[in-house]
């Protein structure tokens, strides 16, 4: 049997419980789905509301052949914990680990070499399949690479110790031939409960399309590609019909990198809605660059009431450099377009990228300003292995801490100035843009906006303090801190 698991507990992280808006693993739903369809007997333990604990007891009572697990910056910490545990274990001796995701594109010799038995590169479906085949048809004398060899996508260590790689698998091209995500083998309720307590609504996800054509320097493509395949609009009104039909949901938010990437798509996905009735409240994200006044009356029509459109900077020099290739003014347009339409606009910035001053940031906090958002997100860029962002500044990026301790989030590198320094930016420029707001909406005069502006201040001196101390007087190590979001 093979068992697929994620190793996320959201009890683990304070953050999102505070955040309160999990989602169900989908990458490992339309793994399970597609082992389904082929005849390939298989589970899903899904460690959202779970703990290690019970995980470990669950792997010692089923014994799997192959423990299948997803592994991304999220989730590398726990997955290392679990190839440990099944390693320790003598019952388990014969259970095989399989590693798929993101993380390990990139970071092979080094998952290999903390016990992982198989990699699993880009798309897993196909591959995932022919590897359980080639495992169950497998005598335990044969050699990995005898049995191993012709499959595409895979990683694997050689009886030398080398590592080998077979061939790239192709990508999926008609991804109407995928099932629709096994969610059937997971508690969905709870999910939706977990939304419902938290916000009054409950909300699922779906995805679209896989992989993303643009080049952004910051952003991993280690398993979709640098591609774009999307499924039929008829597909996709398909699996909302269905979720409508067996679960209570209210909202849905669409995964795919850039939702109105194609103009076309969305015209046939808005008269497939029509047609059919449906009536799904989504949000999504999407570039400035593939908005205009259309597509946003279609967006809205479609049912889509909230929009998040990237920037990352106000500055247009680190726009840039990360190779957007998107104009600022083009951003601020099209969130004050969304906003006009009855749509909430949601926007994402990123502080503390290469080359990046004070002047930049500045510019970053009066573009927030005019453009007015209804929400904003901040994160201070972290290098993630295999983008270009990672290769830039690879020769001064450093962590105190060994590979299996770490992500990547926890990798620092040479700036403009310290790392606290971007600390304290943050919370300058979420304090300074409310109380902008506060004073156009007439309310400075309450307490907590003069509260906005004595932070606002305080931030202010955080980031003279440490500019003036200067990096190597003080150097400091990558917190690991995600993003934040911020209403506005």
């Amino acid at each position: 049997m093979v068992l697929l698991t994620h190793g996320y507990f959201l009890h683990e992280d304070p953050k999102e419980r505070a955040i309160m808006k999990p989602y169900p693993p989908l990458g490992i739903l339309y793994l399970s789905a597609w082992l389904d369809r082929h005849g390939v007997a298989n589970a899903v333990f899904d460690t959202t509301f779970s703990s290690r604990e019970i995980l470990q007891q669950h792997l010692l009572a089923q014994r799997p052949g192959i423990a299948a697990l997803y592994t991304n910056l999220m989730t590398k910490l726990n997955v290392i914990a679990i190839m440990r545990f099944i390693r320790s274990q003598q019952a388990l001796q014969h259970t095989r680990i399989v590693l798929g995701g993101p993380d390990v594109t990139h970071n092979a010799a080094e998952y290999l070499g903390a016990g992982a038995d198989i990699l699993v590169i880009g798309e897993g479906e196909q591959t995932l399949l022919e590897l359980v085949h080639a495992m169950h048809a497998t005598p335990a004398w044969r050699t990995p690479h005898a049995v191993f060899s012709a499959i595409s996508g895979l990683v694997y260590r050689l009886p030398d110790g080398s590592v080998h790689r077979t061939a790239a698998r192709e990508k999926l091209r008609d991804l109407d031939d995928l099932p629709l995500p096994n969610r059937q083998k997971i508690d969905l309720q709870s999910y939706l409960d977990a939304w419902k307590h938290a916000h009054g609504h409950s909300a699922m996800t779906i995805s679209t399309q896989r992989g993303c054509p643009y080049t952004c320097r910051w952003c991993s493509t280690a398993v979709y590609g640098q591609s774009y395949r999307r499924r039929s609009p008829k597909a996709v009104a398909d699996e909302i019909e269905w979720l409508q039909a067996h679960y209570d949901i209210d909202l849905i938010w669409f995964v795919d990198d850039v939702f109105t990437v194609s103009h076309k798509w969305l015209e046939g996905f808005h008269a497939e809605l029509r047609q059919r009735g449906i009536r799904a409240p989504f949000e999504c994200i999407t570039r400035a660059d593939r908005l205009n006044e259309p597509a946003i009356a279609l967006l809205r029509d479609c049912g889509c009431f909230r929009v998040w459109i990237g920037a990352e900077s106000g500055s247009q020099r680190i726009i840039d450099a990360m190779d957007r290739r998107v104009d600022v003014q083009q951003v601020r347009a099209m969130i004050q377009a969304a906003r006009r339409a009855g749509i909430q606009a949601g926007t994402f910035i990123m502080l503390g990228y290469p080359g990046e001053t004070e002047s930049d940031i500045r510019a970053t906090v009066e573009h927030l300003k005019t453009s007015n958002p209804d929400l904003f997100t901040i994160t201070v860029a972290y290098p993630i292995k295999g983008t270009g962002l990672y290769e830039e500044v690879a020769s001064t990026a450093f962590s105190d801490l060994p590979w299996a301790d770490r992500t990547d989030r926890d990798l620092d590198f040479r700036r403009s100035y310290p790392r606290r320094y971007y600390d304290f930016a943050v919370r300058w420029t979420v304090n300074a843009v409310h109380w902008h707001k506060a004073k156009l909406a007439g309310r400075w005069y309450f307490s907590w906006g003069w509260l906005f502006w004595a932070k606002m201040w305080v931030a202010r001196g955080g980031m003279w303090w440490w500019r003036l101390v200067g990096q190597d007087v003080f150097p400091t190590r990558q917190t690991g801190q995600d993003s934040q979001d911020f209403a506005g």
